[in-house]
């Protein structure tokens, strides 16, 4: 049995969730800090991925990333290609699991203390410095959480990466993709293969999760 759309899945899911987890935390450190209706925008227009169909976050991906896109021109001129590429897989991926890290760590930053955050102000410390060495580490459990949420979510990603990387064995193919190809290619077997594939790393994924949620309230 081949195994790359398993590498390809992987290795998009974790580049993803990297990019996700960077993402996601800067925007919710901005969110907290804004008030009234701008918040309210900030926190729409970042939950939106999470709502919005697959199919239209890869139409939206594809106007901005496509050859006729602003930002597609721009990375084309530079060697860069993102539509039916692997690196399209990663830019789906990133889009629709960004939500997750956000709003986990949003309502994580919520949680923490403002005398905390006042008397470091107080102390004279940055809002950077604050942002690194205080609110990151107070928050860190739901940062976690958030970011193994990600991983799985990207993992699962099919509709805006078949639209952006497209069904290309070896290159964009990932598992669910892979399901899709067999499935509909009345490869029951096999699809039902990479469906117990997924489910296991998915099941691994949210099981050290609970473990790692566990050991925190334990500390």
């Amino acid at each position: 049995m081949d195994l790359t759309p398993l590498y390809i899945s992987l290795r998009a899911s974790a580049y993803a969730t990297v990019f996700a987890f960077i993402l996601g935390t800067l925007a919710a450190w901005g969110v907290v800090h804004l008030q009234g209706k701008m918040r309210a925008a900030a926190d729409g227009v970042f939950t939106l991925p999470l709502v919005l169909p697959p199919t239209v976050l890869g139409f939206f991906l594809l106007c901005i990333f496509g050859t006729k896109g602003f930002l597609g021109q721009v990375l084309l001129k530079t060697g860069i290609r993102i539509v039916f590429d692997w690196k399209g897989t990663v830019a789906a991926a990133t889009v629709v699991a960004f939500p997750l890290v956000y709003r986990t760590v949003r309502a994580s930053f919520e949680q923490i203390d403002k005398s905390i955050l006042d008397a470091a102000r107080t102390l004279g410390i940055s809002e950077w410095k604050t942002f690194v060495c205080i609110m990151i580490p107070l928050a860190r459990p739901g940062i976690a959480a958030g970011t193994i949420l990600a991983f799985t979510r990207a993992l699962g990603e099919f509709g805006a990466t078949l639209m952006l990387a497209g069904d290309i064995p070896g290159k964009t193919e990932t598992i669910p993709i892979a399901i899709w190809s067999a499935a509909y290619g009345g490869n029951m077997e096999r699809a039902l293969l990479w469906v117990v594939i997924i489910v296991a790393i998915s099941f691994i994924t949210i099981t050290a999760m609970n473990i790692l949620g566990q050991g925190t309230k334990r500390k």
